[in-house]
């Protein structure tokens, strides 16, 4: 009775509210004519021929031996990544968590092995992996005198894949240990029980959501990744690669809308495990914080083999970053290795690179603010009002998390190519540079949505009542209580917005035109053909300018954030 009663009283307000009625209605739009419309479109391609509905397209997709081949590939490659990155993030969580480093270098090693995968183009480990160990590289021909290897195919994807996405299960099972109450694990200690025991018998247990929750993440990352597969691949080819050959080398967009709904079936059902079964497992297993210190280990039969093994991944990682400025340094990689400035002038003179950083940057300093405020905007609706439609803006603004680059870039292909249904409407927005705006405000959305609903759900109701008592209406209360209370997660997710924008290539790569030019696709470009040189030049830039934005989000939100004021005024009292 209570309950009904509250939710005729905020549908009233609701009502009331004709601001906060217009911003749900182009919410809703939105979402439904950019996310579940370019989806929606695939399928209807894929299984809608001139006569009518058919399964032919679907049959002769699935008849092909390469697309065959294909699905093989990406579940194995998935499989393995998803298992191999989910142990090494494990590993390196628990040294962190568990084990007296007694070495700020090593702590120092972990949080830039954490950080490196962010602030860079998702291939670039491909390209040091061939700088280092290709046909020429450095360590195989030069070091070796190797000149007959093959770094391309499965090991060299599953390689630069696992270094890639181990951080992200790294960061992941770091949060996770630290919450477990060291208690309950000392007095398995007390009792006589091995180190070892403990783990398999306390501490693994309360973690398993967890590693199946890192491992279905970075397994989603791997089938979908399209740029490593397409660089460092060779003939073996993946779904998303696939794919993109379907639609430039045959032509045949219905087989890549059959082949993109294949692709996204599987990421579909891996995120619906995610979000709806393990994420419940864990937060009911891990509450709250530890109640006090933990013990951590000394012993150096322990201590010593986990953080040499540790340090040497984390070195190899960086080491494999530190590549890509020396490829574009040396004159001619595995001939002469003398220092020139030559790749980084031919960037800006030959190769357009003022206008690709001009437009790459101008682009994502645009999708950047609108990626964070309109994030804000979903987390504000999902948490703090209640209204007919909420649970699809929350769940469709998370669903572009499931949905792979390269289908997202062949549905707007098949969406707004022709317009909106084939009917015309919207056919202008297709090849330009707004529709490579709302791709990143899409690819970016789930990642600022997630983070502002965490920032909400900790602000008491109370506070913006106490507004709305005083007359302001829904956009005054946001604008001048809620926004500036989650500062830190707006300026946090417009960074990762803006860093997410500008290294972004698998959906923008089947959308780019020539009038625009995208710092990633010509990396991509240069590396296809073995111009590493400008491929490396390209990339170390942008890893500057991305290592900047981050740097100075950091600074800024720990001089003027929330936590910064909150700090000033407990000093002041």
């Amino acid at each position: 009775m209570a309950r009904g009663q509250s939710a005729r009283l905020d549908q009233k307000k609701l009502l009331a509210d004709p601001i906060l009625v217009t911003t749900i209605i182009v919410l809703i739009v939105f979402l439904t004519l950019f996310i579940l419309y370019p989806l929606a479109i695939l399928l209807v391609d894929a299984v809608v021929g001139e006569s009518g509905p058919t399964l032919s397209v679907f049959q002769r997709v699935l008849a092909m031996p390469s697309f065959e081949t294909a699905i093989s590939n990406t579940l194995v490659l998935g499989l393995f990544v998803g298992i191999v990155a989910t142990l090494i993030g494990l590993l390196f969580a628990y040294v962190e968590v568990y084990v007296n480093l007694k070495s700020r270098f090593m702590s120092g090693l972990f949080k830039l092995v954490s950080m490196l995968p962010v602030v860079s183009p998702p291939f670039v480990l491909s390209l040091s992996v061939i700088l280092l160990f290709g046909k020429a590289g450095l360590i195989t021909r030069t070091l070796l005198g190797i000149y007959d290897n093959n770094v391309y195919g499965f090991w060299g994807i599953a390689l630069v894949q696992t270094l890639t996405f181990f951080p992200v299960c790294y960061m992941m099972f770091r949060g996770l240990l630290r919450n477990i109450d060291p208690s309950l694990e000392e007095a398995a200690r007390d009792m006589g029980a091995s180190r070892w025991k403990v783990f398999t018998s306390v501490t693994l247990p309360l973690i398993l959501p967890g590693m199946g929750n890192a491992f279905l993440v970075s397994f989603m990352e791997s089938i979908a990744d399209f740029a490593n597969p397409m660089i460092i691949g060779g003939s073996y080819d993946t779904l998303a690669t696939s794919i993109y050959l379907q639609i430039t080398g045959a032509y045949d967009k219905q087989g890549a809308s059959a082949m993109s709904c294949v692709l996204l079936g599987i990421t579909l059902i891996m995120f619906i495990v995610q979000k709806y079964v393990l994420e419940r497992k864990s937060t009911a297993t891990l509450t709250g914080k530890a109640a006090r210190g933990r013990m951590l280990i000394t012993d150096n039969s322990v201590r010593i083999p986990l953080s040499v093994l540790c340090g040497a991944v984390a070195v190899f990682v960086v080491a494999l970053y530190v590549c890509v400025p020396f490829g574009a340094l040396f004159k001619t990689w595995g001939y002469d290795y003398s220092l020139t400035p030559k790749w980084f002038i031919q960037v800006f003179t030959l190769h357009h690179g003022f206008e690709a950083f001009a437009d790459s940057f101008g682009l994502s300093l645009i999708a950047a603010p609108l990626t964070a405020l309109l994030s804000m905007v979903i987390a504000y609706l999902v948490v703090k009002r209640r209204f007919p439609g909420r649970g699809f803006i929350e769940f469709v603004s998370m669903l572009a998390m499931a949905v792979p680059g390269t289908v997202l870039g062949v549905g707007f292909i098949r969406g707004f190519s022709s317009g909106v249904f084939h009917s015309g409407f919207m056919q202008g927005l297709y090849g330009t540079a707004a529709i490579l705006v709302i791709v990143f405000i899409v690819r970016s959305l789930p990642t600022g949505t997630r983070s502002g609903i965490s920032a909400l759900r900790q602000i008491d109701k109370s506070i913006e009542e106490s507004a709305y008592d005083m007359g302001a209406n829904s956009f005054q209360v946001f604008m001048t209580v809620t926004l500036p209370l989650i500062k830190d997660s707006f300026l946090s997710g417009l960074v990762t917005a803006f860093v997410r924008s500008i290294t972004a290539i698998s959906a923008v790569i089947l959308l780019v035109t020539p009038q625009t030019l995208m710092i990633t696709v010509q990396i991509n470009e240069y590396a296809e053909k073995g111009a590493y040189g400008i491929a490396c030049a390209f990339a170390t830039i942008l890893i500057i300018i991305t290592y900047a934005a981050v740097v100075l989000m950091n600074v800024f939100i720990k001089h003027f954030g929330t936590s910064a004021k909150i700090n000033a005024q407990s000093e002041g009292e």
